[in-house]
């Protein structure tokens, strides 16, 4: 296989640049719409950005070396039981409703996170068993 060209190796970097930067974008007009923004605008802002921030994260978690990092064990159980503390603080801090909230969506995010981690165990097994 032949060696990419320096142009499409260039257009490669700045893509992966804008993607990041898109990112990074989203995720800061998520958080910090409620400094610049009030009312509709700050509830429109603070959507879009996580939107925003949604699509190209996981368009970025597709990429083969981040893709490699996110399946390993250590990782899995990293995010497994951070995600499930963030619920357990944000139910707490939280008052009414949006504490129920966020805590419900980083409940997910951590049982989604051991999905991962039940997959990676049962793929193991089916390894050890096709050895035998």
């Amino acid at each position: 296989m032949a060696a990419p060209s320096p142009l499409a190796a260039v257009r490669k970097s700045v893509a992966d640049l804008i993607l990041w930067q898109l990112f990074v974008g989203g995720l800061a007009a998520g958080t910090a719409a409620g400094a610049v923004f009030d009312g509709t605008q700050k509830d429109l802002v603070t959507a879009v950005g996580g939107v925003v921030a949604l699509i190209t994260g996981s368009r970025i978690a597709k990429k083969p070396k981040i893709k490699a990092f996110l399946s390993r064990p250590a990782t899995l159980w990293f995010l497994f039981l951070f995600n499930g503390g963030t619920a357990a603080a944000m139910y707490f801090a939280m008052d009414g409703v949006k504490g129920i909230i966020a805590a419900t969506m980083m409940g997910l995010v951590s049982l989604g996170t051991a999905g991962g981690i039940v997959a990676g165990h049962r793929k193991q097994a089916e390894a050890r068993a096709l050895r035998v």
